[in-house]
């Protein structure tokens, strides 16, 4: 079944809280799609937040590739482990 060709409705809000028209510069809205007799076909809502964690003295990105190297260090130390026995 071919889909009706719809028209696309997008409310973006802005890290100040302020409507805004750009999608670069919004960190939260909707998008709400529509098919060509005006029903809701579909509602994506989404939320973005860029903010550090307080008591992390590093960047999230560099923290999480330590915890990586961490497990992967663990998980080869287990094997080595498991091989000699």
């Amino acid at each position: 079944m071919a889909r009706l060709p719809g028209r696309k409705e997008s409310f973006y809000v802005d890290r100040q809280g302020r409507p805004t028209d750009d999608p670069a510069q919004a960190v939260s809205g909707e998008v709400a799609e529509h098919d060509g007799h005006g029903r809701l076909l579909r509602r994506t809502r989404f939320f973005l937040d860029r903010s550090e964690l307080p008591w992390l003295p590093v960047s999230e990105a560099a923290f999480l590739l330590w915890v990586l190297a961490m497990l992967v260090i663990v998980w080869a130390c287990i094997g080595i482990v498991l091989r000699l026995t």
